[in-house]
């Protein structure tokens, strides 16, 4: 007959029984921190409008923030109307694209 007694090997305290466990929950957590993609953040807040638009923007393309208030940021980094102009070619060509994103803010005014 076997014998309900812990083996040499087995541990009786409830701790060492789950300790395995959560082993494998931390790794699982590393793992996804390693794994997950964090964004960066804009430098300051916009409320889009809503898009007419049925194509999705181009990844690639450099992205124009507009405040509400008047700010400007180019790919992240906010500019004024001289670092805006100095950033944005004059004419587009074919290696550098014609496409940029705008996101402005839904009560911002634009005059092009």
């Amino acid at each position: 007959m076997r014998s309900l007694r812990p083996g040499p090997g087995r541990g009786t305290n409830d701790d060492d029984r789950i300790l395995p466990l959560i082993n494998v929950v931390f790794l699982l957590l590393i793992f996804f921190m390693l794994a997950g993609h964090l964004a960066a953040t804009d430098p300051f807040h916009i409320e889009p409008p809503v898009s007419a638009s049925e194509t999705e923007p181009d990844e690639a393309s450099p992205v124009i923030l507009v405040g509400t208030d008047g700010r400007l940021a180019f790919d992240g980094k906010t500019v004024d109307d001289a670092g805006l102009t100095a950033a944005v070619p004059d004419e587009p060509t074919q290696v550098t694209g014609a496409t940029a994103t705008i996101s402005a803010t839904a009560g911002s005014v634009a005059i092009v």
